[in-house]
């Protein structure tokens, strides 16, 4: 159970754009696919951590639509490994009242792979302690791209008009409908750019970026960031002035 005392100005929504597994490894003379290996006990960690201090929703950015152009045996190894962890960790989740969702072009998945993210859904789609939302084959610019084609659909077989098109509609067509946005975005690794994770979604996200690589990122380091949030006034479009006399 989390802790009540702990609820108040909590990140509702946390996102996390996991880097340095590659570098970690580098480091230490290892192949880059023992980072990636690393990096699934930090992802462990976070997940519950996440869990026990009361947020609802935690997005991971496991794969990017641009990580294809990675060295195939990577991409074989990051495949081969994400399949492995979802045989390992869905009944943990499961068990802990954890719902998992899959977002990405799925169609760019191998069919085994596809069917197991189904199952997992399937499996944990009636908890409700947190959702864990897991981006895979994701690029922003697709999601946004992806959502105004159907609308597209929409208007061409005459079930919507151009003029219906709003924030709203587009909203319902994106990956993260049905969830509000992140509040906070985390990014590991030193780097300082959103790397084409969830545009749409992180506009009035705080962003906070730290130099600790993703294996070493620690429980202590998603409090660190959750600090930062509660420092920061979100003020969405208003004046500071405006807020405090509110």
């Amino acid at each position: 159970m989390s802790d009540p005392s702990l609820i108040e100005d909590l990140p509702k929504h946390i996102a996390i754009i996991m880097d340095g597994n590659g570098r970690w490894a580098k480091q230490r003379g290892h192949a880059r696919a023992l980072g990636h290996r690393a990096g699934v006990k930090s992802t462990r960690a976070v997940v519950e951590t996440c869990a026990q201090r009361g947020v609802q929703t935690l997005t991971l950015f496991a794969f990017s639509s641009e990580n294809w152009n990675r060295p195939a045996d990577e991409v074989i190894s990051l495949m081969g490994l994400f399949l492995e962890v979802l045989q390992h960790e869905v009944d943990v989740l499961h068990k802990n009242d954890i719902r998992v969702r899959f977002v990405g072009n799925r169609s760019q998945l191998s069919m085994p792979l596809q069917k197991r993210l189904q199952r997992a859904e399937d499996q944990t789609a009636s908890n409700k302690r947190m959702e864990l939302v897991v981006a895979v084959a994701y690029g922003g610019r697709w999601d946004i791209a992806n959502a105004a084609r159907e609308i597209a659909v929409e208007v061409e077989a005459g079930r919507i008009s151009a003029a219906d098109v709003n924030e709203e509609l587009v909203a319902q067509h994106m990956c993260l409908r049905g969830i509000e946005s992140p509040d906070l975005l985390i990014r590991t690794g030193g780097e300082r750019r959103v790397s084409n994770f969830l545009l749409w979604d992180i506009a009035y996200a705080e962003l906070y970026f730290t130099n600790v690589l993703w294996p070493d990122f620690k429980p202590e380091d998603i409090a660190g960031a959750i600090d930062f949030f509660q420092q920061r006034q979100r003020r969405f479009g208003r004046t500071g002035e405006q807020l405090d006399s509110a």
